[in-house]
């Protein structure tokens, strides 16, 4: 395979399974110290799992509590889009991005299951297409209402005592199949213009959501080629979806054991710089095992040979995670349309 002079992004998970299990009372705590050595070894960013089918504390919350003891590392936290409110959930990634100075992002996803419908007692749970229909319109309206403030809306002047110029801000006036917004956004518009979409691709009903919406889409394949295969047919349909493909980031998640995986740092460090430089990826999302002690083993083992090989980062060169990824910030869709609401 030849070599790739593409920029290799690391991600890593922080509570893998932690809406199936009880993940004690220091998770914050943990999640903490666990981000400090994911930022130490110059991560892009680290996803928090969550979910309504079990357990554990409310993702988007903990990461709020990482951020002001992190400077740079990304911060994703699961969030669904089933059973809650577009309006509050953009409203809550919007001010995470705030929190963070602009590392923020949100990895959508949706609740299938009935139990987790009885839980909230809305409404059933509709087939997995219709959900996942849902979470692209929900994806498309957090945009709309992230935009829906300019970036110079905010005044604050005390002379005259206006706090925003009105014409600045902009009602989205969205009819979804299952809900609809009007807005504007309660919250500025956030410092990255719009927080960073991941999306699971793993099961083929996600992969129009992610190729329409996703900023990164994170795949699992057992083989380079099944990776690639998937790699090109997510930068399909963003093409198909007008989007330009190079602003995707396709990353395999895979879940990792050092202490038991064959060759251990060394074997991992192997086969992340061959998938990644035969174009198979862009990078890779590592799901630890036992994240004290597999993240640790990375970040200490895996990432130096990475860097040995001229691979990965030795510090952070910008300050938000779009910067980590190499993501332009994107111009609010509203910035030329003229007087506002």
């Amino acid at each position: 395979m030849t070599t790739s002079t593409r920029p290799l992004h690391l991600a890593a998970e922080l509570a893998p399974g932690s809406g199936r299990a009880d993940p004690g009372p220091d998770t914050a705590a943990r999640a903490v110290a666990l981000a400090r050595l994911a930022e130490a070894a110059a991560l892009d960013f680290l996803t928090h799992d969550d979910s309504f089918a079990g357990p554990g504390l409310d993702a988007l919350a903990v990461l709020a509590r990482v951020a002001p003891e992190t400077r740079s590392v990304g911060l994703v936290p699961t969030v669904t889009t089933t059973h809650t409110e577009p309006f509050h959930v953009q409203a809550a990634v919007a001010t995470l991005d705030w929190v963070s100075r602009g590392r923020a992002g949100w990895r959508i996803a949706v609740s299938p299951t009935g139990a987790e419908a009885r839980l909230l007692g809305r409404r059933p749970a509709p087939p997995a297409a219709e959900l996942w229909q849902e979470a692209g319109e929900v994806a498309e309206v957090s945009r709309k209402l992230w935009d829906s403030w300019e970036d110079d809306a905010e005044i604050r002047d005390v002379a005259t005592g206006r706090f925003v110029d009105r014409r600045k801000l902009h009602h989205v006036n969205f009819q979804g199949a299952t809900f609809s917004v009007k807005g504007p956004s309660i919250v500025p518009r956030p410092p990255q213009g719009n927080p960073v979409t991941v999306v699971d691709a793993t099961r083929p009903a996600a992969r129009d959501t992610a190729a329409h919406h996703a900023d990164v889409a994170l795949i699992r394949a057992t083989s380079a080629e099944e990776a690639a295969a998937l790699r090109a047919e997510l930068r399909r349909g963003a093409r198909a979806h007008g989007r330009d493909p190079g602003q995707l980031r396709v990353l395999l998640s895979l879940t990792v054991d050092l202490d038991a995986y064959e060759g251990g740092p060394g074997a991992l460090a192997e086969l992340i710089a061959g998938w990644h430089g035969g174009g198979a990826v862009d990078g890779f999302h590592l799901v630890p095992a036992v994240p004290e002690r597999d993240l640790e083993r990375f970040a200490a083992g895996t990432v130096p040979r990475l860097r040995d090989r001229g691979l990965f980062r030795t510090a952070y060169e910008g300050t938000t995670l779009r910067d980590h990824l190499g993501l332009a910030r994107p111009l609010s869709q509203y910035a030329t349309t003229g007087a506002g609401a």
